[in-house]
């Protein structure tokens, strides 16, 4: 299986980022990646939407996605182009709905990094390196089931390429 590389600059958030947060309950008239993104992390960053580039990254502290079980938030994150999230920690359904829409995430405790830093993140080889301060720390490496869900963009489009490779 191809290794999955993600590089981006650091946006840094710290613990408790609640779904509220990612997207205010106001914008969930919609599922709409696109519109979503639009007001990703409202809630902590204002201007975080007009901000972020596509592959940015970002890091966060304990209990990320906490909250309610909504999908939106996970789906305006990756909206917004973000290419990974990485937490000390993730609120358990925030996990699997990330999973499930497709977007990268990393569980690592002992990760440093600083807003405007630059990471490179090989989710196959469980590896994530600082390149800003040189600091590089490994990480559980992703089951190969999560990594064909990751690589398909998402659980219904890994879905789609079962049915059709039994075709």
């Amino acid at each position: 299986m191809k290794n999955i590389i993600i590089e981006g600059k650091v946006f840094k958030f710290g613990d408790n980022v609640d779904t509220d947060q990612i997207i205010p309950a106001r914008f969930l008239d919609t599922s709409d990646p696109e519109k979503l993104s639009k007001h990703c992390m409202e809630g902590v960053d204002e201007n975080f939407s007009q901000r972020v580039s596509k592959g940015d990254i970002i890091v966060a502290g304990r209990n990320f996605g906490c909250g309610s079980s909504r999908e939106h938030a996970p789906l305006s994150i990756k909206g917004c182009g973000v290419g990974a999230v990485v937490a000390v920690s993730f609120a358990r359904i925030f996990f699997r709905n990330a999973v499930n829409i497709g977007l990268p995430i990393v569980e690592i405790s002992d990760f440093k990094a600083k807003t405007e830093d630059e990471v490179s993140i090989e989710l196959n080889k469980g590896k994530i390196r600082n390149k800003t301060s040189g600091e590089e720390r490994r990480f559980s490496e992703f089951p190969v089931f999560l990594t064909r869900i990751i690589s398909a963009g998402g659980l219904i489009e890994k879905t789609r390429e079962d049915l059709i490779e039994r075709d």
